[in-house]
Order: structure tokens, then sequence, then C-alpha cells
């Protein structure tokens, strides 16, 4: 329920400061029942990322999943970025390959601190070729905002 009134705070555009405190007291006191979709850090581009990928969606079902990795950019410009990329592995599977090296994006490998489970939950189990090209749309798309988008590709 924490984790659902800490998300509902960012989303209506809370201070941030706020959001910092709520997200820490929740992971002090409840690390282990917050759902993955919620991030450990304060994003202040999060709820855009949700709204651009929520205009994604495909027909069918299949076996392949769209994924968002939060790349921390701070020893540079003080900014966070995001990797889109798509897998028939779970974004955490996926996500602790690329830590691990195998078959890993550069920039996850370096710059990669966690999985944005939230805006892509509705893009797991699609078609192969609709997440290809869901994959390529919503990196061009998050760039358009003004992020640092990486992979989608």
């Amino acid at each position: 329920m924490g984790a659902h009134c800490v998300h509902e705070l960012w989303m209506r555009g809370e201070m941030p400061i706020n959001i910092e405190r709520a997200l820490e007291k929740l992971w002090a006191r409840s690390a282990d029942s917050v759902p993955e979709w919620l991030p450990m850090r304060y994003i202040d581009w999060l709820p855009s990322a949700y709204e651009i990928a929520l205009k994604f969606r495909s027909s069918g079902k299949g076996r392949s999943n769209i994924y968002l990795v939060l790349l921390d950019y701070q020893d540079r410009d003080g900014a966070y970025g995001v990797y889109v990329g798509m897998s028939k592995y779970s974004p955490a599977q996926r996500f602790d390959q690329h830590k691990a090296g195998i078959r890993a994006a550069g920039s996850v490998l370096k710059r990669g601190i966690e999985v944005l489970t939230g805006p892509t939950l509705h893009l797991q189990y699609i078609k192969r070729s609709e997440a290809a090209r869901i994959e390529e749309e919503l990196a061009l798309a998050l760039a358009a905002v003004g992020l640092r988008v990486k992979g989608g590709h």
C-alpha cells in the first residue's frame, strides 16, 4: 500500500524532496514487500516515461518483453538516462545478464542501476515482430522529449 501511495504522489507531481523521503522510509521499513515496479530513487521524468510508454500497444500475445533500464550519468551532467531493450527473458533476468556481461550493452553494463518495470508492464509477452517495432519507436519517443536514450535497435 505504501508503494502505491508513493507512486501516486510521484504521478501527481509532488515535490521531489517529499518523494525521496517517502521512498527512503518505505525501503527502510518494508523493502521485502515493495513491488518491483517502484523505482528505488526519484527520477523527475518518470511520469513522462509512463505517458509515452502507454501510447504503445501490442495486438497479440507472444514471448518477447520490452524493458527500460535506468542509466546513471551523475558523473557527467547529474542526470539519468534510459536504455530501451527487448528480450525473451523477463526484464529483471535480462538486467542481471547485462550486469554479468552476457550479451551486454555497454551502457547497461557500465551505467545501469535498476530496471524501470512500471512503464512497460503492459508490454510483456508480446509478439517478437511487434516488440522490435515498439522498442525502436519507444526509444525515439523518449529521446524526442529530451531524455538520454540508449538501445532501441
